[in-house]
C-alpha cells in the first residue's frame, strides 16, 4: 500500500453495529467488544501490512514478538479512538482541553487579524479535536475534509442533528476549495488542515522523517505565505476514555511571496515534520499511520494513475 486512501477497513454493517452497541451500552461495552475485533485484525495479513513500515522505523531494534506487541498496542489505541469518536457524537460525552499557556498563544496569534491556521496530524483523538474550538475562540472556523466513498466511519458531528462548530470545506470541490480556504483566512477566521498526508494530486515537498524522506502537502504553508496567517501546529493527545488534550508543537511563520515552488516551503514543512517526530517519539501508539509514507516513488506513480479520495480530518 503506497498511498493512503481513507478507505474503511471494516464494512458498513460492522460500523453500524458498533454505533448501535454504543447507543445501547455505552463506551465500556464497545471497548469490551473491541478487544475481539482488534484480535481478529491482528491475524489479518492486510491489516499487518498497513502498519509495518511505520513500526519498523519507530522500533528498529524490535524482534518479531516485540513488533507483534507494538502492532497490538497501535491497533488497540486506534480502536479506542474510533469508539470515543462515535461516543462523542452519539452520547455527547467527550472532554478536550487546551493548557492555558497554549490557549493564550492561540488567542494572541488570532488577535493579529490575519486569520489563523491550525495544522493537525493523525495523532490521538484528532477526529474530535475541533469540537473544543468554541471554548478556545469565538471566530468562524472551517475544517478541510477529504472523504472516500468507501469510508463508512462517521465523523462525530454526523451522529448529531445540530451543526458542528465549524463549516466543512470539501477538497472534492476542486478550485472552490482553495477559494474557500483563502476567504476564511481573509475574513479573520480559523482554518484547520491535516499536515502529515498528501492526497491524490496534493502539492507536496520532500522532508526527512523517522530516518527517511516523506512527502507532505505544503498547502498550509502556501496559504500562510499568501495570507500572512500564523500556523499553529498542535497534537490532540488522547489522555483517557473520551478525554484528550491539545498540545502545541510550535508556531510556524512563513514569509510572504514564496509562490508555488515546493523548494521554498521545505524549511517550514521540515519544521513541522520535526515537531511530528518529537510527538511520535513520545506517543508511538497514537500516531495512526497505516500506509508506507516513505514509499515516495510508489506514491508518485499511483498519483499519476489517478487519486483516490479519502478522509483527512
Amino acid at each position: 500500500m503506497t498511498q493512503w486512501t481513507g478507505r474503511s477497513l471494516g464494512t458498513q454493517w460492522q460500523h453500524a453495529f458498533f454505533y448501535r452497541l454504543i447507543a445501547l451500552g455505552g463506551r465500556k461495552v464497545a471497548y469490551a467488544f473491541l478487544f475481539w475485533v482488534v484480535l481478529f485484525y491482528m491475524f489479518k495479513p492486510s491489516a499487518r501490512e498497513r502498519s509495518a513500515a511505520y513500526l519498523v522505523r519507530r522500533f528498529p531494534d524490535a524482534g518479531r514478538a516485540a513488533l507483534w506487541l507494538h502492532r497490538w498496542r497501535l491497533q488497540w489505541e486506534l480502536g479506542k479512538v474510533l469508539v470515543d469518536r462515535a461516543t462523542a457524537g452519539i452520547t455527547g460525552k467527550a472532554s478536550l482541553r487546551t493548557a492555558e499557556d497554549g490557549a493564550a498563544i492561540i488567542r494572541a496569534l488570532h488577535a493579529e487579524n490575519k486569520g489563523l491556521i491550525l495544522l493537525a496530524s493523525h495523532v490521538g483523538c484528532w477526529h474530535i479535536s475541533m469540537s473544543a474550538l468554541p471554548d478556545l475562540l469565538s471566530a468562524p472556523a472551517s475544517v478541510v475534509i477529504y472523504r472516500n466513498s468507501e469510508d463508512y466511519d462517521r465523523h462525530y458531528f454526523e451522529h448529531q442533528d445540530g451543526k458542528p462548530p465549524f463549516s466543512v470545506i470539501d477538497v472534492a470541490e476542486g478550485p472552490k476549495t482553495a477559494i474557500a480556504m483563502i476567504q476564511r483566512l481573509q475574513g479573520g477566521g480559523v482554518l484547520c488542515l491535516m499536515g502529515d498526508r498528501p492526497l491524490g494530486d496534493s502539492r507536496v515537498c520532500r522532508v526527512p522523517f523517522l530516518g527517511g524522506d516523506i512527502l507532505v502537502p505544503y498547502t498550509a504553508f502556501h496559504l500562510a505565505s499568501v495570507s500572512g496567517a500564523a500556523i499553529v501546529v498542535f497534537f490532540a493527545e488522547r489522555t483517557g476514555p473520551g478525554e484528550g488534550e491539545h498540545r502545541l508543537g510550535g508556531v510556524i511563520r512563513v514569509p510572504a511571496g514564496l509562490g508555488k515552488n515546493p523548494e521554498a516551503y521545505v524549511p517550514h514543512a521540515g519544521a513541522y515534520a520535526r515537531m511530528l517526530e518529537r510527538c511520535v517519539e513520545k506517543l508511538p501508539y497514537q500516531f495512526f499511520n497505516f500506509y508506507n509514507m516513505w514509499d515516495i516513488d510508489g506514491h508518485q506513480n499511483q498519483t499519476q494513475k489517478g487519486p483516490d479520495r479519502g478522509t483527512q480530518a
